[in-house]
């Protein structure tokens, strides 16, 4: 697929930029698509999604925030000439039974199996990078994390991996038809994520447990929704049942190394200045 065009969606965001370069200096033709690109992509707005598909093989596609719009994407992209398909799902995505949280995900896997060209679902586990380019680095910054997080025990992922992983499903054969469960190589607490931030940066940050109820407040009293907030708090009930906790090998199996520890991700974003 070499002389092939590889659309990247939300290519703005953690991973899609990640790709987008990766792509770029293998050689390959890549055409970057978001809200606010150069190649417009917005799931909010259907009129933009034909240029953005015209003349490309393969989509790495981040999943809209609402159940729906990939069913409609999918067939379409596929008409227009794409004949492989890598989504960014979330971890174990097929246990979260009846939880509302992840209904865009889910949505958005269906419409991918169901495309009848090659399809590759990548299902990480949080990413590392939360703690300093998300919603995570601003509490830190603070000197506080506080969150609902008793007895979760993460297997972080590295964003890094997560795109190494996503250029081998879009430009190598073998993956069609696989689901990838991605993790970092051992799981760690909350608080102990952000001991090991502390030491590395040098800031007097310290983690708080607060309760489930606790955490909404906060979040709305933060200026969000409280949609948005008890979808958070869904995020950490489905946590704490385990689902996300076990470490994997699918990071070795597609890339034939382990994954990038924690500890090296937080040696190196201190060393950039991510919480100076």
């Amino acid at each position: 697929m070499s002389q092939d065009v590889f659309l990247v969606l939300g290519a703005t965001g953690k991973t899609g930029r990640r790709v987008a370069a990766r792509l770029r200096a293998s050689g390959r033709t890549v055409r970057a698509a978001s809200r606010s690109s150069e190649v417009r992509f917005d799931w909010a707005d259907p009129a933009t999604w034909d240029d953005a598909v015209n003349g490309v093989s393969a989509v790495y596609v981040i999943a809209p925030e609402v159940p729906g719009p990939a069913h409609e994407f999918v067939p379409g992209a596929v008409a227009a000439g794409v004949r492989r398909f890598v989504l960014l799902s979330g971890r174990g995505a097929d246990t979260w039974g009846d939880s509302p949280f992840g209904l865009d995900v889910r949505s958005a896997e269906e419409a991918v199996r169901a495309c009848g060209v090659e399809w590759s679902i990548l299902r990480p586990t949080n990413f590392s990078q939360n703690f300093d380019e998300d919603f995570f680095h601003a509490p830190i910054m603070a000197g506080e994390l506080a969150l609902p997080a008793r007895g979760i025990v993460e297997p972080f992922i590295d964003v890094d991996d997560i795109a190494d992983v996503a250029v081998a499903l879009l430009t190598e054969p073998g993956h069609a038809g696989r689901t990838y469960e991605l993790s970092g190589p051992r799981g760690l607490t909350f608080g102990e994520a952000v001991e090991e931030i502390a030491r590395a940066s040098g800031r007097p940050v310290r983690y708080v447990e607060v309760s489930p109820e606790e955490f909404v407040a906060a979040l709305v009293a933060q200026g969000f929704s409280p949609e948005a907030a008890s979808y958070g708090r869904e995020m950490f009930d489905l946590m704490r049942r385990g689902v996300t906790a076990e470490v994997t090998d699918d990071v070795h199996r597609v890339l034939g190394r382990p994954p990038r520890d924690f500890e090296t991700y937080v040696a190196r974003a201190a060393a950039a200045g991510a919480w100076r």
